[in-house]
């Protein structure tokens, strides 16, 4: 049997935490900076967790855990 294949788009839009849960960075922080205040930039830098419905869903494409 062939080994099993990470999704890689989701390898680079996604981290496993150590406990298993899906780590995500929010989106639009990337471009069209100016209209976006400072305090919506600073929070536009943490990363997030993915919701407890598409969890299981991610963890599907990472067949051995951690990317």
């Amino acid at each position: 049997m062939p080994k099993m294949k990470t999704n890689r788009a989701a390898a680079k839009r996604f981290t496993l935490t150590g406990t298993g849960r899906v780590r995500c960075p929010s989106g639009g922080a990337s471009h069209f900076m100016n209209g976006k205040s400072s305090r919506r930039l600073r929070r536009l830098r943490k990363n997030g967790m993915v919701d407890k419905a598409m969890e299981k869903r991610v963890q599907r494409l990472f067949p051995y855990g951690r990317p």
